[in-house]
């Protein structure tokens, strides 16, 4: 299970690093334009980071909740 999430979490960082190459490469998109000026990208920067935290302790936590179970099914048996 464990090689799952970090198989998940790679995929992740992955994809991060993608979107972030492809975003600098266009250089006249006006809305980011219209955020930074206005201050209201730190905002959306923040959403995003919070959210992100999220699903990743979600994940972890499911992942430590999974393996305690399958090991006391594995004791019972």
């Amino acid at each position: 299970m464990k090689a799952l999430t970090k198989s998940i979490f790679s995929f992740l960082i992955l994809l991060m690093f993608a979107i972030s190459a492809s975003a600098q490469s266009a250089n006249d998109v006006e809305m980011a334009d219209l955020f930074h000026t206005s201050g209201k990208i730190y905002v959306v920067v923040a959403v995003l980071s919070v959210v992100f935290t999220g699903i990743v302790i979600f994940l972890i936590s499911i992942d430590r909740k999974v393996s305690r179970l399958e090991k006391t099914i594995g004791e019972k048996k």
